[in-house]
């Protein structure tokens, strides 16, 4: 599972733009993420701690290529650490 190459629908670019999450952070995510964590079958969560944040980024595997569906930074960085 490759999600470095997960499009962006437009969707979740408006809400990566409203929460001022640019798509070379959320690139830098996918492509390095700390961890990948399962949510339900065919989607993840993609996150990796940037500055003083969490950034987590969700992603549909269950399709090619993946696709992004939402992300967000929250500064509870030890609540969603280990789990999705």
């Amino acid at each position: 599972m490759d999600i470095s190459t997960a499009i962006i629908p437009h969707h979740a670019a408006q809400q990566m733009a409203k929460r001022l999450i640019s798509e070379a952070q959320l690139r830098d995510v996918l492509e390095r993420p700390e961890s990948v964590l399962p949510v339900r079958a065919g989607r993840v969560v993609a996150q990796a701690v940037r500055g003083h944040y969490l950034l987590r980024v969700f992603v549909d595997v269950d399709r090619e290529p993946a696709e992004v569906v939402t992300a967000y930074r929250t500064s509870k960085i030890e609540k969603y650490r280990s789990k999705p």
